[in-house]
């Protein structure tokens, strides 16, 4: 497809949510999306850090129209009050960015395993509770875009341990939580199709991007060799943050990109280069393990959608 940032259309009168979007893969959707007119709408867990990444932005584009704003997808309690400070705000585009990868065993403020809980079960509630935000009277779809990893092949939901409480594992925890997002992309789709509602839902992969994410795991366990292969596998491996964010970017503002749809990087072993359509994991595809997964997403959070469940017959686009 050869689609890059140059071809992303003007973004002048959309507002867009970047979860996440002070560094790594969110700050340069940000910085892109306000570098082409959007009003761009910063949740972060650090408003110090997000002002920072705000700056840093200006610095790229004057003009930028920014708003930081605190939330914690590890606090359900964060997460509603974000949501309740953009009551009445319509939001064109959700991007569901924000994670944690391969960190030692911890528990988000619900007392859910942190990797689930943020990576997947804060983005479910946000989602949720930013629904009656959408455009969805407009001509173009609202979107709801959510970032998941190509490690979602690795993964498979344990229902029966969804918080690693019996047994843990840093990549099987997080291999779960990105099958999570893919999965709940497509139920998302299916729902919004069933509803009749004016909304895409579609979800994305950056391949192996250089980002500050690959270093947590390392900097928590205190692994001074962890470290060093992460850095070295960053400088010799890695593509730019900013060619990484491209998939997202696509998913969020190139009128031809579909609901329902998985795009990531085309390039080497799907890990660099340009965005295309791809396929995900078989697990991620299984309707009877994301409407589980739903079920239980919302029982954990408290936050009830309302849409219906989807029809039979009705898969995501394709």
């Amino acid at each position: 497809m050869n689609w890059t940032a140059a071809d992303i259309p003007d973004q002048s009168g959309r507002t867009i949510v970047v979860t996440g979007a002070n560094s790594g893969i969110g700050l340069e959707t940000t910085r892109e999306l306000a570098r082409n007119g959007a009003r761009v709408i910063m949740a972060c867990r650090s408003t110090d850090r997000g002002e920072q990444a705000a700056r840093e932005v200006r610095r790229d584009a004057p003009d930028a129209e920014l708003r930081v704003e605190e939330c914690d997808l590890g606090d359900l309690e964060s997460v509603r009050a974000f949501a309740d400070r953009l009551e009445g705000d319509e939001i064109d585009v959700l991007i569901n960015n924000a994670g944690v990868m391969a960190i030692p065993r911890s528990e988000t403020e619900d007392g859910f395993e942190t990797q689930f809980g943020v990576n997947h079960l804060g983005h479910f509630a946000l989602t949720g509770l930013l629904l009656e935000n959408l455009a969805t009277d407009g001509e173009e779809p609202a979107r709801v875009v959510t970032v998941s990893s190509a490690v979602h092949e690795r993964g498979r939901i344990r229902f029966e341990d969804l918080h690693g409480e019996r047994s843990y594992d840093e990549w099987e925890a997080y291999a779960q939580s990105k099958l999570a997002n893919v999965l709940f992309a497509y139920e998302l789709e299916r729902r919004f199709l069933t509803a009749g509602v004016n909304a895409d839902s579609v979800a994305v992969h950056p391949g192996y991007a250089n980002t500050n994410l690959q270093y947590r795991g390392p900097e928590q366990r205190g692994s001074r060799l962890r470290m060093a292969a992460m850095k070295l596998m960053n400088a010799v491996i890695a593509q730019p943050s900013a060619t990484g964010a491209l998939p997202t970017l696509y998913a969020a503002t190139a009128p031809e990109a579909e609901g329902g749809a998985y795009y990531g990087p085309g390039g080497f072993g799907n890990m660099r280069g340009t965005p295309e359509r791809q396929a995900s994991s078989d697990r991620s595809y299984d309707e009877e393990t994301a409407r589980w997964l739903w079920a239980v997403s919302s029982d954990l959070t408290d936050v009830s959608y309302d849409l219906p469940e989807p029809k039979a017959g009705v898969p995501a686009r394709s």
